[in-house]
């Protein structure tokens, strides 16, 4: 089956629009993701007086701890809201 649905559950040379929307919507999320990072990363590790073209080691540092951190926290975030959604569904 491929990514956007086509296979036996649609018409032949079809497209599961579902899936496409579902897709599209994941992309965007992603995006949103590596945005944030990107800029809220840059605004704490890297000054914005450019002095050399390459990051030095203690701003290399920084963006790693910093997206490290990120993802940590996103993670967190996500399992908590998996266990209050788990805590709301009804028994």
């Amino acid at each position: 089956m491929s990514f956007l649905g086509r296979g036996a559950s649609t018409p032949a040379g079809g497209v599961n629009h579902e899936r496409m929307e579902m897709a599209i919507n994941e992309i965007e999320m992603i995006t949103d993701v590596f945005n944030r990072i990107v800029s809220s990363c840059h605004n704490k590790c890297i000054s914005p007086r450019y002095s050399e073209g390459d990051l030095n080691k203690g701003e290399s540092v920084c963006i790693d701890r910093c997206v490290a951190k990120f993802f940590e926290v996103n993670k967190k975030v996500g399992e908590k809201l998996q266990s209050a959604g788990a805590n709301a569904a009804p028994s």
